[in-house]
């Protein structure tokens, strides 16, 4: 392999890292929006803004899952999913 392609499949797999970090500051970002409009609201957010937010979730795990495969990044919605219901 060449310097060149060396250099290369450095650059693809840090924009990789890159991509995946920012799905998970997304997902997480999104968590603390719902949290504070709970604590602000005392009570859920509009429901069509959990519908929405759980769109971006799922198109944000998409994401990461593409750039790195079977993180606990799903697992991990996953349960703030369930912290909620509960």
């Amino acid at each position: 392999m060449s310097n060149e392609q060396m250099k290369e499949n450095e650059v693809t797999g840090l924009l990789r890292d890159l991509v995946w970090l920012n799905a998970v500051i997304a997902t997480e970002l999104i968590q603390i929006t719902e949290n504070s409009s709970q604590i602000l609201r005392k009570s859920q957010p509009p429901e069509s803004c959990m519908r929405d937010h759980q769109s971006l979730r799922e198109t944000a795990l998409l994401i990461a899952e593409r750039c790195r495969p079977g993180t606990a990044l799903k697992e991990h919605l996953t349960n703030h999913q369930q912290d909620k219901s509960a």
